[in-house]
C-alpha cells in the first residue's frame, strides 16, 4: 500500500489538523474506523479465549502504568515471547510510543498503518490521538506477536484502546487527575479506569485501597478479580522481597531495576497478571528474576550519574509527587537540591508544590512547548505562594527563577549548583523530554577541575 505522505511527520502533521479538541472521550468513532480496517487484534468478547491470537493486557491508572508495561514487557521478553507494547505521551521521538519484540519501531514502518487508516475514516472526524492509536494497533496486528500489552492514555472505558477486548485488565493506582474529564472524586476515577474490564477474564488490581467503584463494577460484570493483600501480595527487607498470588510464589528476588517505592506494588500486579495468564503464557521463575533485574524505562525516577546528579521523573500530579518526594527523601544526603520544573495548566500545581517544599532550595520554572502549559512566570508564583504558606520551621526558603525552555532552565541550575548537590527535572513528559532532545545529559559542574572523572 503506498502512502500518501512519505515520512512519519508529515502524517503527524496531518492528523494534528483533523479535528478541532485535542481529546474527546467516546469509542463510536475510532470503532467504527477500526471496524472498516478489518483488522483484528486479540480475541473479541463471545469468541474461544483461547484462540490463536496474542494474549492482550490492558493498563490503566493515574500513576505506575508505564512502569508495569515495562516490567510485563521485560518479563516476557525473558521468556522468550514475541512482545508489542503500545503506551504514550512520547519523551522525544513519536516511535517511542511502539515497541515491538523490545525494540522501538521504525518511523517507516508505521507509513502504511497510517495510510490504513485514513483510507477507513472517509470523513470520520479522529483527534491525533485516536488516529495514531489505530495506527499502532495495526501494525501490532500484523506483527505475529504472542502478548499485546496496552497502555491507556486517559481514564479507560473511553479510552481509544478500550476497542481492544482485553484477557486481562490491569488497573494501578487511583487518584485525582484528569478531573475534568473523568469525574470529582476517586470514586468516579475508579468507576472510569474499571471500563477497561470484561466479563469473565481477569481484572488485577494493583491499588492497596482501591475505591468501592472498582471492586462493584467487576463483580457485577462477572471478572476475575484480584485483589491485592488478598489474591496477590508482597513482604520484603533491605535485601530482597517475596512475592504471593492464588497458587505461585517467588522467593528472595533482587529487587526491580526500576527504582521507587512503588515499584513492588506495581511488580505485585504484574506477577498477578502473569499467574492468571499462565495457561497460555507460562512464564518460569527465572524468566520473572531477569526481567525484574534488566527492565530499563526512561524518566521514571531515573538516575543519571555525574557531578551534580541528575534525576529524571515525568511526575505530574500531586501523588505521583508525593512518591517522588518519598524516593528523594530515601536516596541519602545531598546538600542542596535544585527543581527545573514544568508543568500542564490543567493540573494541580499548588499540590505538587506542596509535596516537595521541604526538599527543594531552588526551583527554575520553565515554559513548554505546548499550549496546555502553565508559563514559567505562573509557575513561579505558584511557587512563591506556597512557600509563603506557614509549614515546619525546617521548610526552606527557596530561590525561584523562570526560563524560556527545560534545557536553559537546567544550564541554569547546573551552573548555581556544587558538585554534590542533585538536580531534579520534573513535571511533565515535555519536561523530561526538553532535556534529552541531544541524547541523555551528562553533568559536569562548572567549577569543578576540568580534568575531574565523570561516570
Amino acid at each position: 500500500m503506498s502512502s500518501r505522505f512519505a515520512s512519519l511527520a508529515q502524517w503527524l502533521s496531518h492528523c494534528e489538523r483533523l479535528h478541532t479538541t485535542e481529546i474527546e472521550l467516546g469509542l463510536a468513532r475510532v470503532a467504527e474506523v477500526w471496524q472498516r480496517m478489518g483488522v483484528r487484534l486479540g480475541t473479541p468478547m463471545g469468541q474461544d479465549e483461547a484462540g490463536e491470537g496474542p494474549v492482550v493486557f490492558t493498563v490503566a491508572g493515574t500513576n505506575g502504568k508505564g512502569s508495569t508495561c515495562a516490567m510485563l514487557e521485560r518479563i516476557l521478553l525473558s521468556a522468550g515471547y514475541r512482545t508489542g507494547v503500545y503506551g504514550s505521551p512520547h519523551l522525544v521521538h513519536f516511535e517511542e510510543r511502539c515497541r515491538l519484540h523490545g525494540e522501538l519501531i521504525r518511523a517507516e514502518a508505521l507509513l502504511p498503518h497510517f495510510e490504513a487508516v485514513e483510507q477507513a475514516r472517509g470523513g470520520t472526524p479522529l483527534t491525533y490521538f485516536e488516529f495514531t492509536t489505530l495506527a499502532i494497533l495495526s501494525a501490532m496486528a500484523q506483527a505475529d506477536l504472542d502478548a499485546v500489552i496496552l497502555e491507556v492514555g486517559l481514564g479507560g472505558r473511553l479510552d481509544a484502546v478500550n476497542i481492544i477486548d482485553t484477557d486481562c485488565a490491569i488497573i494501578t493506582s487511583i487518584d485525582l487527575d484528569h478531573m475534568d474529564y473523568l469525574g470529582p472524586d476517586r470514586e468516579a476515577i475508579g468507576r472510569e479506569k474499571a471500563g477497561i474490564m470484561r466479563a469473565g477474564r481477569t481484572a488485577v488490581v494493583s491499588d492497596p485501597q482501591p475505591p468501592r467503584s472498582v471492586v462493584e463494577h467487576a463483580e457485577a460484570l462477572g471478572a476475575d478479580l484480584w485483589l491485592f493483600g488478598r489474591d496477590h501480595n508482597y513482604a520484603g527487607d533491605r535485601q530482597q522481597w517475596s512475592w504471593g498470588g492464588r497458587s505461585k510464589r517467588f522467593n528472595s528476588m533482587g529487587y526491580p531495576s526500576l527504582r521507587g517505592a512503588n515499584q513492588l506494588l506495581n511488580a505485585s500486579g504484574v506477577l498477578a497478571a502473569l499467574e492468571s495468564q499462565r495457561v497460555r503464557l507460562p512464564v518460569s521463575a527465572q524468566a520473572v528474576r531477569t526481567g525484574l533485574a534488566t527492565v530499563e524505562l526512561p524518566g521514571r525516577f531515573q538516575i543519571v550519574p555525574g557531578q551534580p546528579t541528575l534525576i529524571l521523573d515525568v511526575a505530574h500530579n500531586p501523588h505521583a509527587a508525593a512518591t517522588l518526594a518519598v524516593n528523594l527523601d530515601q536516596m541519602g544526603f545531598f546538600p542542596r537540591t535544585h527543581v527545573v520544573w514544568g508543568a500542564m495548566a490543567d493540573k494541580d500545581m499548588a499540590g505538587m508544590v506542596e509535596k516537595l517544599r521541604l526538599l527543594v532550595d531552588a526551583w527554575y520554572c520553565c515554559d513548554l512547548p505546548t499550549p496546555r502549559a502553565a508559563s514559567a512566570v505562573q509557575l513561579a508564583d505558584i511557587v512563591q505562594a506556597v512557600s509563603a504558606q506557614p509549614g515546619p520551621a525546617t521548610a526552606p526558603k527557596p530561590a525561584i527563577s523562570t526560563h524560556p525552555d527545560p534545557m536553559a532552565a537546567l544550564h541554569a541550575a547546573l551552573a548555581a549548583a556544587d558538585p554534590a548537590d542533585r538536580i531534579l527535572v520534573f513535571g511533565s513528559f515535555f519536561t523530561v523530554g526538553g532535556v534529552l532532545h541531544e541524547g541523555l545529559p551528562r553533568l559536569n559542574a562548572p567549577h569543578m577541575p576540568s580534568d575531574a572523572a565523570q561516570d
